[in-house]
């Protein structure tokens, strides 16, 4: 089985957590667009000035994702 890297987008600011939310929106959109296999999305609020988006894909994709949706980074995903 191929490796799950979680790619993230960070938000910045008064509006970061709705910001992420809102995005996360637009990447389970790619998903159906894209017909990709994995279907993990989320978002994140570390505190009121920095939040996060993520999508997780396989190794196989996740040069293509990368490069048609420019994250901010990205790691391996392991799920708890």
């Amino acid at each position: 089985m191929s490796r799950k890297i979680k790619l993230i987008w960070d938000f910045r600011g008064p509006t970061s957590a709705k910001t992420a939310e809102h995005h996360e929106i637009h990447l389970k959109e790619f998903i159906v667009a894209e017909k990709l296999l994995l279907n993990i999305t989320g978002f994140e609020v570390y505190n009121e000035m920095h939040a996060i988006a993520f999508m997780v894909v396989t190794d196989e994709n996740m040069i293509a994702v990368r490069d048609a949706l420019k994250p901010h980074r990205g790691e391996i995903f392991s799920e708890q």
